[in-house]
């Protein structure tokens, strides 16, 4: 055997003639494509081209886990013009179409994530062998990026597995594990990780495979290979994208355009795909996006405490069997820690475990994990009405009602039953840390942990630390919040902490716009337009009137006036209107379309005449800048550490709009001066809650920005 080195790549060349090319990116964890990668990938094409007794290629990752992870989005920022952006894609394209001419065949052996470029340089492989890890998935996530595949994906995909299914997997970035990768074609086979070489040589041996064509139903055929079945099924992809973006995102009209032109002309399709790469590449929606996916980067590296290493968490125990319970148990089990639950009701535990048969039950049938991996997984929880099974537990996540007295009684409850080094950590979603840690023996041990509905899906938990948590309490509930594959930003304690205290007076004043007489159903317009992922008062019936009714007064005792609640709302709850939770709120939750339509007869319990008078832009802004505001106010009293937590808190925790990068990068875009003069604007309008906050008014003066 002879083995010529070159940086990232090798390539050995074994005695049967099959080449193994082996991407090995120094000093990286994962492999990812950089630009600088293209010669050194040229010159080993040209020694495979010029070797004439080879009959084969195998191209794998010498990552332990990982194939490729994509292309180093880095190099994107060093593009000045929509032309050097373009240009990259062109080099792209022209290395994977050099693969895919080759006169042997190449067989790309993946073994855990294969994204973006990662999959691009598998699809102009000949052939794709996957291992059946639970590490292995395969995706084309650029539109979370704000961009499209720029390497040929757009074009390879949908040949590969059709035009529906590849236009799904780019629109939402969804991700395939390697069962329903062998399923729909996208992979000639999904074996063991101790034979996918082995399996990849067997496959390099064979010689180029006979053009395929994707495995399609009969209704799918109709619709993707004749010309009026190809109109219906773009106008509708358009229509239904446009329904979710509201034009607020390019992306995925550009991807749609790509895939439509590639189906009738792939050289076409190529060359759009670069013009639409390098235009988007651009654009401040990229830009913000690409931020985003920095920020979350760099704080996966992050401790809590710099310097602070945390203790080792091997068991959990839950209090409260509801739906925080039922979702925090969930993702601990993910974790593959032990979780013990316990709730004063049987009802109550069941429940909790219901929770997460449920979901994994559904993951089963869509075939994401095996029917053995949910029994494993349900097998790590366990449950009772007593605190039997909590003396070697290492955190204790409390959730229940949100009641001090209650709360501080599970402090002493923890205290009594639990080790001497267990954690206490309160999901409570208002009430400050140090009043839940007040009658605590080790108050050091105390901290907030507060997760977001529903827990499974939503990314953000709050690490609320009082003046007596401890930096090692701080560490170790940061590495155990990242273990669940959550975002930790951590915060100082007091009412709200930092999303909930952001998010109470964009809320107010949505109610205080209704009972101006602004329609329920476009105040909720207004803000799905300015791009939250639903609307104030939509989400008012999905979190409960009664849990807002809670919290109101909690804020106004710790954090002033400004955070009063509308009188009027007192009458939604007199009238047991809770929302969701008990189908009786401001949206109906009967009949054909339950949850979408408004109870009009909300109006007249609240003594108002709906009459739209303000635009969609003009509810918006008023509703965004009392966040805006509050967010800078949080900053200045060092609630947040930096700008970077509060984006990332409020897009990941409460959905403000991704492109526009969270709060502080958007007043940056805004200006603070406009910021300022706006507020001032709607002070002389609507009293002193829009008075702005004297960080702005400093910014303003020495013209300083965020960022």
């Amino acid at each position: 055997m002879s083995e010529q080195t070159q940086s990232a790549f090798s390539l050995e060349i074994r005695d049967d003639n099959i080449a193994i090319i082996t991407m090995d990116v120094p000093g990286e964890s994962m492999n990812t494509l950089k630009a600088e990668f293209g010669d050194e990938i040229s010159a080993i094409l040209d020694q495979i081209e010029s070797n004439k007794s080879l009959k084969g290629v195998v191209l794998k990752s010498g990552k332990s886990s990982s194939f490729v992870a994509g292309a180093d989005i880095s190099m994107l920022a060093a593009c000045t013009t929509a032309d050097e952006a373009e240009a990259l894609s062109r080099g792209g394209q022209q290395v994977m179409q050099r693969i895919e001419n080759s006169r042997i065949p190449f067989v790309a052996a993946i073994h855990g994530p294969a994204l973006g470029g990662g999959l691009e340089l598998a699809l102009c492989c000949h052939y794709r062998v996957c291992s059946d890890s639970d590490k292995t998935v395969m995706g084309l996530p650029e539109v979370q990026l704000g961009l499209l595949p720029g390497s040929g994906g757009t074009q390879r995909l949908p040949a590969l597995i059709g035009v529906q299914q590849a236009m799904t997997m780019m629109l939402t970035g969804k991700q395939l594990r390697a069962k329903q990768a062998k399923k729909c074609g996208l992979v000639d086979d999904a074996v063991p990780l101790s034979v996918l070489e082995k399996v990849a040589v067997i496959f390099a041996q064979k010689g180029k495979p006979s053009p395929r064509k994707p495995n399609l139903s009969l209704v799918n055929k109709l619709l993707e290979t004749t010309p009026p079945g190809r109109n219906i099924l773009f106008s509708q992809a358009r229509k239904q994208t446009l329904s979710k973006t509201r034009g607020n995102y390019p992306a995925p009209e550009k991807i749609i355009d790509v895939i439509e032109a590639g189906v009738t002309d792939k050289r076409r399709g190529y060359a759009l795909e670069a013009k639409y790469f390098g235009e988007l590449v651009m654009t401040p929606e990229s830009k913000q996006l690409r931020q985003i996916f920095f920020a979350t980067t760099e704080m996966k590296k992050e401790t809590g405490v710099e310097g602070v290493e945390p203790a080792s968490v091997k068991k959990v125990g839950v209090l409260g069997g509801g739906l925080m319970g039922g979702g925090i148990a969930f993702v601990t089990g993910k974790a593959k820690l032990p979780v013990r639950i316990k709730d004063i009701r049987a009802e109550g535990i069941a429940n909790a475990m219901k929770y997460s048969f449920d979901i994994l039950n559904q993951r089963v049938k869509r075939r994401i994990i095996s029917r053995t991996q949910m029994q494993k997984q349900l097998s790590l929880l366990t449950g009772g009405t007593d605190y039997q099974g909590f003396a070697d537990t290492d955190i204790v996540v409390e959730a229940v009602f949100e009641d001090l007295g209650l709360k501080q009684q599970m402090v002493a409850d923890v205290e009594a039953n639990c080790a001497e080094h267990t954690i206490f950590a309160s999901n409570t979603s208002s009430i400050p840390i140090a009043q839940i840690a007040e009658k605590a023996a080790r108050p050091e041990q105390v901290i907030g942990l507060h997760y977001f509905s529903p827990v499974d899906k939503m990314p953000l938990v709050e690490v609320i630390a009082h003046d007596k948590t401890s930096d090692k309490t701080i560490s170790t509930t940061v590495a155990f919040a990242k273990s669940q594959g959550k975002t930790p930003i951590v915060v100082k304690d007091g009412a709200g902490f930092y999303v909930n205290r952001i998010l109470a007076p964009y809320m107010n004043e949505a109610a205080c716009l209704l009972l101006a007489g602004e329609p329920i159903e476009h105040i909720d317009k207004a803000l799905l337009n300015f791009g939250f992922p639903v609307g104030p008062m939509k989400l008012l019936d999905e979190v409960g009137i009664d849990v807002g009714a809670k919290i109101s007064p909690i804020l106004v005792a710790d954090l002033g006036e400004r955070f009063t609640a509308p009188d009027a709302f007192d009458k939604l709850l007199t009238d047991d209107r809770k929302g969701k939770k008990n189908k009786h709120g401001l949206y109906l939750y009967s009949g054909k379309k339950p949850g979408k339509e408004v109870d009009d007869s909300v109006y007249q319990l609240l003594g108002v005449q709906p009459n739209q008078t303000l635009s969609h832009d003009q509810i918006a802004e008023r509703t965004v800048l009392l966040m805006l505001n509050e967010a800078a106010m949080c900053l200045d009293e060092g609630v947040i550490r930096n700008a970077r937590d509060g984006d990332i808190g409020t897009i990941f925790g409460i959905g403000f709009p991704p492109f526009l990068g969270g709060p502080f990068r958007y007043m940056d875009a805004l200006g603070i001066d406009h910021v300022v003069k706006r507020l001032q604007h709607y002070q002389q309008i609507a009293g002193d809650k829009f008075t702005p906050a004297q960080i702005l008014l400093t910014m303003q003066e020495s013209k300083e920005t965020f960022y």
